[in-house]
């Protein structure tokens, strides 16, 4: 064989063994994300089959069919028009945005104080923190429902926005974490230059938990949007305050058989979550990692 022929025979070779490097890499991708794939199908099988079902008419949904036949789009103006859906959405607008920004308010400085001041019985107030982070919401409901009765509260949304006011458990004690992982170097240097507790607080501390105050915001922001329970306690009496996470459990009662309308107010009611959650999943991941680095 001549170098001419070796030499063809090699570059002839090239694209083939490009193709079969291309083959197993693309094997071994699959392989090590097969688990990961798999529950990517899980949870978004659930979500598909709910926008499927929300183009579907009232009819077709008890078939069992699995494709709209014909894609009914109008479930989605009915939404609008058959429900006062823009009262339930600005109630659940105003019930999370004024409770994770009361939180936020509140449970900054407090474990700023916990993570970075020295103060007598620290580690008793953090235990006692995290006793109160692990009570069910349950167990007090009934005191704490005749105090806000006695205020006259009861029948709004305010019994569940003001205690925000004074600290959420949970968001404590995920900003403290954070504010552990702060070198103490910053906060040494800014009390030197002559910084209050507070000036600290808000010019060194707070710009460099960024990532952990918008898990924590995050988190309560969630947590409000999708509470079931607190509405029904406090405002199921009167429906100008429902909102849209009570309002749709108590839609789908009284319709029950239009699973097509039904679906389609559900898929509104998930779009906020999911544009909150795109936009802020780069800081709410880098929060949530960074805050675990010290105890």
């Amino acid at each position: 064989m001549t170098m001419t022929e070796t030499r063809r025979l090699t570059a002839g070779d090239v694209p083939k063994r490009t193709r079969v490097r291309g083959r197993k890499s693309w094997l071994l991708w699959v392989a090590e994300n097969s688990i990961l794939c798999a529950l990517g199908v899980i949870f978004i099988a659930p979500v598909i089959f709910v926008f499927l079902t929300s183009l579907m008419s009232s009819d077709q949904t008890l078939t069992g069919a699995l494709l709209p036949d014909p894609w009914r789009w109008q479930n989605y103006a009915d939404a609008f028009t058959g429900t006062p859906l823009v009262r339930w959405f600005g109630n659940s607008a105003l019930y999370a945005v004024l409770a994770t920004v009361f939180m936020l308010l509140s449970s900054v400085p407090a474990a700023y104080v916990l993570a970075k001041i020295r103060i007598p019985f620290a580690n008793v107030i953090f235990v006692a923190i995290i006793v109160a982070m692990l009570l069910p919401p349950q167990v007090t409901a009934v005191p704490v429902y005749i105090m806000w009765a006695k205020l006259n509260l009861t029948g709004t949304l305010w019994p569940l926005i003001l205690p925000n006011l004074l600290g959420d458990a949970f968001s404590i004690f995920l900003l403290r974490q954070f504010f552990l992982t702060i070198p103490t170097e910053y906060i040494d240097a800014a009390r030197m230059d002559g910084c209050s507790e507070w000036k600290v607080l808000v010019r060194v501390a707070v710009p460099m938990a960024k990532p952990g105050i918008a898990a924590a915001g995050i988190f309560l922001f969630f947590k409000a949007w999708n509470d079931y329970f607190g509405p029904l306690l406090y405002a199921s009496e009167d429906p100008s305050w429902w909102p849209v996470s009570y309002a749709l459990a108590t839609f789908r009662g009284t319709h029950g058989t239009d699973w097509g309308l039904t679906m389609a107010l559900t898929m509104l009611v998930m779009v906020p979550v999911v544009i909150v959650f795109f936009f802020a999943q780069r800081t709410f991941v880098e929060g949530i990692t960074l805050s675990g680095v010290k105890g």
